[in-house]
């Protein structure tokens, strides 16, 4: 596993274990559903923290006969658990807020409960920031969804911040309200999240940028004439390329083969591109 995506996994499981903490005493000594809806909130992200761990080892792993492609799918499996958890925590603080409203509930809000929200706006701040860069840096969609998870909890802590601050000015109702506001946003990234992974493992074709990117690539190589098809589609978090190449028909079969190599050659040197096939048909 790369040193700096596992320091980065790592910095993610102990953050969201000390901001875990952290709310949940706020949230206990206060009573605010807002605070405790965001340390369960705090408590998702620790779950799919391990799981983004394990599955980002697992994705890092040479390609053996089982797998003759390697693992790079185990870590789209890690952005659906983040999904999946999210939208349980999301409809499971909805439940909560509603019985608070009924219930008619009320926080006991001190200084300590109003500086947890600003605290862990920072941190997940910073927390989104640098995942969003190494995430970038690997093409990691585990630690790119751990970013945006991450800046998502920033709005959640504002709206948390807003309730709380709402019922020690006397407003006992804005508590359930921001948890109620927490739980809707905590769901739709959940859903984001989701199906930008599933794309991933669905084999969605890439964005139309980069197949003209390896149309020129191939096209650049000497003795290739025209392409006639270009296929492409991600396995796990990178590509898979199948072109088919014309070149011309009087040409040896080890010069066919030369430029094919070439062409191979050309497109795997494209970042996200893992492994290109490619067809030589003689024109």
């Amino acid at each position: 596993m790369n040193p700096i995506a596992f320091r980065a996994t790592l910095i993610n499981i102990l953050g969201n274990a000390f901001l875990f903490a952290l709310k949940l005493v706020g949230g206990l000594l206060s009573g605010s559903i807002a605070l405790i809806s965001d340390a369960l909130n705090s408590l998702n992200d620790i779950a799919a923290s391990v799981a983004t761990f394990i599955c980002v080892k697992i994705s890092n792993k040479q390609a053996d006969e089982g797998h003759p492609f390697g693992h790079s799918r185990a870590e789209p499996i890690a952005g659906l658990i983040i999904a999946v958890l999210a939208g349980i925590l999301g409809f499971e603080v909805i439940r909560e807020a509603v019985e608070r409203v009924i219930a008619g509930s009320k926080a006991e809000i001190s200084l300590f409960t109003l500086v947890i929200p600003v605290v862990t706006m920072v941190a997940k701040g910073l927390m989104s920031w640098h995942f969003k860069r190494v995430g970038r840096l690997f093409n990691s969609p585990a630690l790119l969804a751990t970013s945006t998870d991450s800046l998502m909890d920033v709005y959640v802590a504002f709206a948390a911040l807003v309730g709380i601050a709402g019922a020690k000015l006397g407003y006992p109702f804005l508590d359930p309200v921001a948890a109620f506001v927490i739980s809707l946003w905590i769901i739709r990234t959940g859903y984001k999240i989701g199906m930008d992974n599933i794309a991933y493992l669905m084999g969605q074709a890439p964005e139309p940028a980069l197949m003209d990117e390896i149309k020129r690539a191939a096209l650049s190589e000497k003795g290739v004439r025209a392409i006639k098809t270009v296929r492409a589609h991600y396995v796990g978090n990178f590509i898979h390329v199948e072109i088919h190449v014309e070149v011309d028909k009087d040409l040896t079969t080890l010069e066919s083969h030369a430029i094919g190599e070439e062409v191979e050659r050309g497109i795997e040197s494209i970042a996200s591109i893992e492994k290109a096939f490619v067809h030589i048909d003689p024109v």
